[in-house]
């Protein structure tokens, strides 16, 4: 049986919108050809210890939407994935029930808006814990926020070395925490 997505809206606690981004500077291809090895070995792009991606439904290596991703999170962390869009320039991932997180992560990689011969790569999700119990441990104790930054930051090195490019300073990372009123709490870059 299949199961259903875990939209933001069905968790519980703070909402998440988490922004992880690096810039490559003269890359070895284009952002189209980066994006697309990204998009046929995501699993080697992320850090196995931390989330280890299999493939669980769809056909060969590539994504395609309805494809979906069982991860082995570190800790009692485990949860699956859906592709639910994949174009061009970007591919996002939708949660699906048991789920640690309530949301969508979006992957892009595009041409810099100001500086020439430069690439972004940006992981973008929103998100909430699937229940009180997740929220307590993921933002009151901090426990799964360090792994996901990490998971994260890691992939984005990963795509770095892949590019062959000259990476211009360290990952970003911003968060922007929403309390159930909708009211920004904190706002970290």
């Amino acid at each position: 049986m299949a199961k259903s997505e875990q939209p933001a809206h069905t968790g519980s606690g703070a909402f998440f919108e988490r922004r992880y981004w690096i810039d490559v500077q003269r890359p070895r291809g284009t952002a189209a050809e980066l994006l697309d090895h990204i998009k046929c070995h995501l699993p080697e792009y992320s850090p196995d210890l931390l989330a280890d991606f299999e493939k669980t439904k769809g056909q060969g290596h590539c994504l395609a939407e309805g494809d979906e991703f069982g991860i082995k999170i570190l800790g009692p962390w485990n949860g699956d994935v859906r592709v639910t869009k994949v174009e061009a320039d970007q591919f996002e991932l939708t949660t699906l029930e048991s789920h640690p997180e309530a949301g969508r992560i979006c992957f892009s990689l595009r041409p810099h808006v100001s500086l020439p011969d430069t690439l972004r790569f940006e992981i973008h999700s929103r998100a909430r814990s699937r229940d009180g119990l997740v929220a307590f441990t993921y933002d009151t104790l901090g426990l799964g926020k360090r792994v996901q930054q990490q998971t994260w930051e890691t992939f984005c090195q990963r795509v770095a070395e892949h590019s062959g490019g000259l990476l211009l300073g360290p990952v970003q990372v911003e968060t922007i925490r929403q309390d159930d009123s909708g009211t920004e709490v904190t706002h970290d870059a």
